[in-house]
C-alpha cells in the first residue's frame, strides 16, 4: 500500500498487546514484536499497518461508536476477498477474521500487505505520458474480469439479493440520507430521491460488484501497468454491473480539482482514452453492444457518492469519522449532489 501513514488517532487506538496475542493464535507464522500505524485513508473503516520483523500486515476494523445498521461490514469484506483470492482475482490474501469485540473493541480482519503503488489522481500525472493508456486499460480489464465472474462459482451466490438492484439501492441510500438528520438536507439530493426511482431503465443483470472501484482503491505493480490488488470491498454485493462500471466511469464527468476529475482535460495530449473509448473497451470485454441510458447510471452513481459523503458528514459531526480527510470530503457534498442532478438532464448513451 502506498497510502500515507500517521500515528494512530486517539479515537482509533486499541490494546495492541491484545491484538498481538490474538494474532499468535489465529494468524499462521505470526511472530512479534508488533508495531501499529494508521493509514490516513479509510473514510469508513479505520485501516492500520501492522509491522513485524518478518512481514507486514493490514488490519481493517469497524470504527468505534454508534453505527448505522448494516454499515462497516468487515465480515463481508473478509468473505469476498477470501473467495476472490481462491479464484485468482487480484486481492490481498486474507489471514483471519475476528468478530469478538472484546479483543480490540470492534470486529476486524487481518490481510496481506501487498507491495504496490496507489495513485490518488485518475489522470496518473506521476506516470510517463506514453504509459498512461496502459494503466487505464489495466483498470478496465480488472473491472471487466470482476463482472465476468460467476458469483456462484466462487462461493458468493448468496452474497446479495439478485434482481431489483437499482430499486433496492436507491431506497437504501435515500433512507440513509434521509435518516441521518444531523447531517442536514441537500436540495439536489432531495430532487434525486424523487427522480431516480421513476427513471430506472428496464432489464435485470446480476454480477459481483465492488461498489467503490476507482484508481485509489487499486494497487498497481511497483513498475508495471498492472493491477496487483483491489482493495476496500465494504460496499461489495451482488448487483448490476453497469452501476459498478458507471461509478468507476464518473470521473470523466467530474472537472479537474473536483475529486480527481477528467472533464475538460486534453485527454489525447495526456494519452488518456476518451470516455467513449473507455466504455467501448469495457463493452468489448463484457460482450455488450453498448450502454443505454448512461445518463441514468452516472446520475445514480453520483447520487450514491453524495449519499456516502453525507454519511461521512454525519460521522464527522458525531466525532466518529475514521479518516483525517473527512472534512475535505464533506466540503464536496453539495458539488457532488449538483453534478449528480446535472446528469438527469444530460440524456447521453454510449
Amino acid at each position: 500500500m502506498a497510502d500515507a501513514l500517521v500515528t494512530v488517532r486517539e479515537a482509533h487506538r486499541f490494546d495492541e498487546a491484545a491484538l498481538a496475542s490474538w494474532m499468535r493464535d489465529h494468524v499462521e507464522d505470526f511472530a512479534g514484536p508488533l508495531t501499529v500505524e494508521q493509514f490516513a485513508g479509510g473514510q469508513s473503516n479505520p485501516t492500520y499497518r501492522l509491522r513485524t520483523p518478518a512481514r507486514d500486515y493490514v488490519l481493517r476494523r469497524k470504527p468505534p461508536g454508534a453505527l448505522l445498521k448494516g454499515a462497516h461490514a468487515v465480515d463481508r469484506e473478509y468473505r469476498v476477498i477470501t473467495a476472490l483470492g481462491s479464484a485468482g482475482f487480484p486481492v490481498p490474501h486474507a489471514y483471519a477474521l475476528c468478530e469478538d469485540d472484546a479483543v480490540i473493541g470492534t470486529a476486524f480482519y487481518v490481510m496481506e500487505m501487498v507491495a504496490g503503488r496507489t495513485f490518488w489522481n485518475t489522470a496518473f500525472p506521476d506516470v510517463p505520458t506514453a504509459e498512461r493508456a496502459a494503466y487505464f486499460d489495466a483498470m478496465n480489464a480488472t473491472i471487466a474480469a470482476l463482472h465476468r465472474l460467476d458469483p456462484a462459482s466462487v462461493g458468493l451466490g448468496d452474497y446479495g439479493r439478485p434482481g431489483n438492484y437499482f430499486q433496492r439501492q436507491i431506497a437504501r441510500w435515500s433512507r440513509q440520507y434521509l435518516d441521518d438528520e444531523i447531517a442536514g438536507r441537500v436540495p439536489a439530493l432531495d430532487a434525486l430521491v424523487e427522480w431516480l426511482p421513476a427513471n430506472i431503465p428496464p432489464g435485470e443483470e446480476t454480477s459481483l460488484v465492488h461498489g467503490d472501484f476507482r484508481c485509489d482503491n487499486l494497487l498497481f505493480h511497483p513498475s508495471e501497468p498492472r493491477v496487483v490488488a483491489v482493495l476496500d470491498w465494504e460496499l461489495s454485493t451482488l448487483g448490476h454491473p453497469l452501476a459498478d462500471f458507471a461509478y468507476h466511469l464518473m470521473v470523466y464527468r467530474m472537472p479537474p480539482g473536483f475529486s480527481t476529475g477528467l472533464a475538460g482535460l486534453d485527454l489525447p495530449a495526456l494519452n488518456i482514452p476518451s470516455e467513449a473509448d473507455y466504455v467501448a473497451a469495457y463493452c468489448r470485454r463484457t460482450g455488450r453492444d453498448g450502454i443505454e441510458r448512461l445518463d441514468f447510471h452516472l446520475a445514480f452513481s453520483l447520487f450514491r457518492l453524495a449519499a456516502i459523503i453525507h454519511g461521512i458528514k454525519g460521522r464527522l459531526i458525531r466525532g466518529t469519522a475514521s479518516s483525517a480527510n473527512a472534512a475535505a470530503a464533506v466540503e464536496q457534498l453539495e458539488r457532488v449532489a449538483e453534478l449528480a442532478l446535472a446528469q438527469t438532464r444530460h440524456r447521453g448513451e454510449s
